[in-house]
């Protein structure tokens, strides 16, 4: 009797721990256009590949959250939001065929158009704005809690950003105060999107006695030391799939932590157990 107790009862904590496992699909990119090329081309191939993986299909609901574009085409907020969704619907309709494409800001019950997304695609821009926005509306937990679930996401540049546990290490100016600087935190880790390496002749040449990345960086991990930040170079992506994490696109990344050596990993690798 007592063993049939003990196997009932593992094979119920099984039960649990899968049910309880995280199984998200994330697409975290770190710039949408390179110099030169036309928006959203140079992820092109990493979205197509994410649809596919997901099961997207034409008629499948996009929503698209635009808070981080302030400033749009020569649009200011929130005039922008319009001009924003515009511009990224174009691009998901003729390149990627989804044609079920509606934003956030459209809709009077933002939460239920959350819950009734096949994907979640959250745009780059200001990365307080966004916050703050997402903090008003409820938003930020209604987005971590179906990512969680496996609901596919997608976001780039502050939209990467927001997928970490807080916003501290983005580029941006504080333009809003959010209600708080907490996050998605669908990743163990932070991200520094468009990351920029230092660049000695140059700084000479300008004469420029400021910090780099990294110092400011390291400034974050100063204070908050059993934290990781990322160091996303511009056209590169980090894909999460169930608990494993890859480096997609054509360019190395830096991972930082207290205390050691930051190192840099190479493109098109799998890249968990550096960053858990």
């Amino acid at each position: 009797m007592l063993e049939k107790y003990l196997l009932s009862m593992k094979k119920n904590f099984i039960f649990v721990e899968i049910k309880n496992r995280i199984v998200m699909n994330l697409l975290l990119i770190s710039n949408s256009t390179n110099f030169g090329e036309t928006y959203l081309a140079w992820p092109m191939t990493q979205l197509e590949s994410f649809c596919e993986k997901n099961n997207l299909k034409a008629d499948s609901k996009i929503v698209f959250v635009p808070f981080a574009g302030v400033f749009i085409n020569g649009n200011p907020y929130p005039q922008s939001y319009d001009a924003y969704t515009a511009r990224v619907k174009k691009v998901f309709d003729e390149k990627l065929g989804l044609k079920n494409f509606v934003s956030v800001h459209e809709v009077e019950n933002k939460i239920q158009l959350v819950n009734e997304a096949a994907c979640i695609v959250v745009g780059g821009g200001n990365t307080f704005h966004l916050v703050a926005e997402l903090h008003r509306y409820g938003l930020m937990e209604a987005i971590s809690k179906v990512a969680k679930e496996g609901k596919p996401y997608i976001g780039w540049s502050a939209g990467s950003n927001i997928a970490c546990p807080t916003l501290c290490t983005t580029n941006d100016m504080p333009i809003v105060q959010p209600a708080s600087f907490n996050t998605l935190n669908l990743i163990p880790f932070q991200i520094n999107p468009h990351y920029l390496d230092p660049h000695p002749e140059i700084d000479k040449m300008i004469k420029h006695g400021g910090e780099t990345r990294q110092d400011r960086i390291n400034e974050f991990l100063a204070v908050n030391q059993n934290m990781k930040v990322v160091g996303l170079r511009e056209a590169s992506a980090i894909w999460v799939v169930g608990e494993k994490y890859y480096l997609k696109g054509g360019k190395k990344m830096m991972v930082f932590k207290y205390g050691t050596e930051p190192v840099e990993l190479e493109p098109n690798a799998e890249i968990t157990s550096y960053v858990i």
